[in-house]
């Protein structure tokens, strides 16, 4: 039986007033021949990758690296100006984030530096992005703070602040005067804060490689799974476990970094244990700091339509506050933790640690989705807003490669962040070459300012973290409006936030996305399932509980099945048309039959013809119709499952004298009734093209006959 000769949709014409019928004229759909010859695609892939002509090495090497399909056309004219402003605003505001963010992740303020300085270097050469900017992102840097924390930990080391008296360059050298905590005799090769940008360039390394692999695979699919709702609760569940981790500076306490599941609140139980302890001076830095950051800030945004650049209040805030703490002797006089000897210049080149991939390998994982999530998402964003496309593999190969090649650097993990990228937008932007101007603004700091920052006290780099944590955490402003829209997003980004700031952050993020997958499952699996009615003068069946003045057809009920039918839903779908239809066949044929025992029974005994009457009434009691039409427009696809449930539904009510069709069937369901063999019964089972074809079928069907549509 071929699907020329089952699908096909029938129509009636209807003449007179006795509505009787004169014709069924019935349209055959012919399908397309699919041509499915797994030997054929093979070859022709093979041909198609295997193929190396002038042309063809040209589009891949131009597509590897963007930068030599712009650059060439650039316009200096009409580019330069703005690219110039926005790379020396973003170099600017860039230095003490990376100075602050550096605390963050568990090293020292140098190599938040460097990452700087080639994350924004690379991404000019590789990226296809005219806006974002590729720098130390918070979340990412807190996920790597946790991985440098507990491998420090394994190491013997203790959780002590990383940074050392010790500059970098002698710590690559020379042996540590700090024994492991475990009391080992075992010789290092470096020091702790030299062992912490191991853990964390190696943590890199494999995020990068991941990242590649991603855009090699073309596995980009895998960001799809991170709706906006669950990306929002984790940054903002993230944004709270930052928070709690920066308190400790803001208040002068001396305690360990919590790590692992409950982190934040074995911080919170620690910070109030040692709250005796806080440093005064400390606390009133961070309070001015508050003072100055957070107004200014706020004016930055409300008029930033009219200010032709923000005003650069953390750099102006980084500034008074180192020379503050070296003329006032904020260190020797009251304690005050800074931060210590930045070097100027680059350390040489050193490769990973191999030793540690095993046990950093999935901790890298997540980092690398983070990471590319945000980018990928950023850079889509921005090209749709300025009119150009970006290539979503490209810049998973682009943020790799940001991750990859500082890596041997002395570099940790980087992606899109969003408070710079705007900024980068709003101050003039154009092309790449912006990037670039903010790599020799950070070079500029990295060979001659850096040392100047010795007595900038750390209480000042972690207000500058919390106050960039306004965004995220204002979220919790937006809620009433998300509840509004939606009701399921809304407790995914509470779940997401939740499992991060109260378990950690990567058992956060694993817990947000099997949670959006089970809300996407149990919105199929109880999907909504009205009965229709008509739209007069129309030829339209809309929802009789969403809609009033609908009409409905005598003898036929019109039912909407508003999901895939599948075996997590067959018995919903089931038992939500027996309830809307008020007829179980199942139930109305057992009645049947204990009717027609029971009228035998009391012909045994001699009962009565009074008795027998009324049990002939109980099994023959009417049902009120003659038809049912499965709306099935918004069914994507059936399974097995589904299409032997259609088969038992078809099969129970025909038993009761009730005819079931289906209307709007699409070709993908069509196809699947053909290869379950629904029609092979015969042609009761016809599928129509509409509802109004199927209903006034179903009338013509019963009006002609005089009896139920059966045959």
């Amino acid at each position: 039986m071929t699907e020329t000769n089952n699908v096909r949709a029938v129509t009636e014409g209807l003449e007179g007033d006795d509505a009787k019928c004169s014709f069924h004229h019935r349209m055959f759909l012919e399908p397309q021949e699919k041509k499915r010859s797994m030997k054929a695609l093979v070859v022709k892939q093979a041909k198609k990758t295997c193929s190396c002509t002038p042309t063809k090495v040209k589009d891949c090497v131009f597509g590897f690296f963007p930068i030599l399909r712009w650059l060439p056309k650039y316009n200096l004219r009409e580019d330069l100006l703005g690219d110039l402003m926005s790379g020396v605003i973003v170099g600017v505001l860039l230095v003490p984030q990376s100075i602050a963010y550096s605390l963050l992740a568990g090293v020292e303020p140098i190599y938040g530096l460097y990452t700087s300085f080639f994350a924004s270097l690379i991404y000019c050469i590789f990226g296809t992005s005219r806006h974002i900017s590729v720098s130390i992102f918070g979340v990412t840097c807190l996920m790597m703070g946790q991985v440098v924390d507990r491998e420090m930990g394994r190491a013997g080391y203790d959780l002590e602040p990383a940074v050392l008296s010790v500059t970098p360059g002698a710590a690559a050298h020379v042996n540590t005067t700090l024994p492991p905590a475990n009391g080992t005799r075992q010789e290092l090769l470096c020091d702790r804060s030299c062992h912490a940008i191991t853990v964390a360039a190696t943590v890199t390394f494999l995020s990068g490689v991941y990242q590649v692999a991603m855009g090699f695979f073309q596995v980009g699919f895998v960001s799809v799974y991170l709706s906006d709702s669950l990306l929002s609760g984790f940054v903002t569940g993230a944004s709270i476990t930052v928070l709690t981790s920066q308190i400790k500076y803001l208040l002068g306490l001396d305690i360990p970094r919590s790590g692992g599941i409950g982190s934040l609140i074995v911080t919170w139980i620690n910070i109030f244990k040692n709250i005796h302890k806080t440093n005064i001076c400390d606390l009133i830095t961070s309070f001015l700091c508050f003072l100055v950051l957070i107004p200014t800030k706020e004016l930055n945004e409300r008029f930033k339509s009219k200010l032709k650049a923000p005003i650069p209040v953390e750099l102006v805030v980084v500034v008074a506050a180192t020379l503050a703490s070296h003329f006032g002797k904020l260190k020797e006089t009251y304690g005050s933790s800074v931060s210590g000897h930045i070097p100027t210049g680059f350390l040489p080149p050193r490769p990973p640690d191999w030793t540690l991939i095993p046990n950093v390998a999935l901790d890298a994982i997540a980092i690398a989705i983070i990471g590319f999530a945000i980018t990928v998402s950023l850079s889509e964003m921005f090209a749709k807003k300025h009119g150009y496309s970006v290539r979503a593999n490209q810049e998973m190969y682009a943020i790799g490669f940001c991750n990859i090649i500082p890596s041997f650097f002395h570099c940790f993990t980087t992606s899109a962040a969003l408070a710079k990228t705007l900024v980068k937008e709003s101050t003039g932007c154009r092309t790449q070459v912006s990037g670039m101007v903010t790599s020799l603004v950070i070079l500029l700091v990295l060979l001659v300012i850096a040392p100047l920052f010795y007595s900038l006290q750390k209480c000042v780099l972690a207000v500058i973290t919390i106050v960039n944590l306004r965004g995220a955490l204002r979220k919790f402003r937006d809620l009433p409006k998300m509840w509004h829209l939606s009701r399921v997003d809304t407790v995914i980004w509470g779940v997401t936030m939740a499992a991060t700031a109260l378990i950690s952050t990567e058992i956060g993020l694993l817990v947000g996305v099997c949670f959006s997958m089970l809300c996407v499952i149990f919105r199929t699996q109880r999907p909504e399932a009205p009965l229709l009615g008509w739209v007069a003068e129309s030829e339209t069946y809309e929802s009789l509980s969403a809609y009033k003045n609908l009409q409905t057809k005598p003898g036929v009920v019109v039912f909407r099945f508003e999901a895939p039918l599948y075996y997590i839903n067959k018995e919903c779908f089931k038992s939500t048309l027996y309830k809307q239809t008020g007829v179980n066949p199942v139930w109305v044929q057992a009645a049947k039959k204990k009717a027609a025992k029971r009228m035998l029974r009391e012909k045994e005994v001699g009962s009565g013809d009074n008795q027998t009457s009324i049990s002939m009434d109980f099994g023959s009691e009417p049902l009120g119709f003659h038809t049912i039409v499965i709306d099935c427009c918004a069914v994507q696809f059936l399974d097995t499952a589904g299409i032997h449930t259609l088969k038992e539904v078809w099969k129970d009510y025909r038993e009761i004298d009730v005819h079931v069709l289906l209307a709007q069937c699409n070709p993908s369901v069509r196809s699947s009734l053909i290869r379950g063999e629904f029609f092979k019964e015969g042609e009761d089972h016809l599928l129509f093209h509409s509802v109004h074809q199927a209903v006034d079928f179903a009338l013509g069907t019963q009006g002609h006959s005089g009896t139920s549509p059966s045959k």
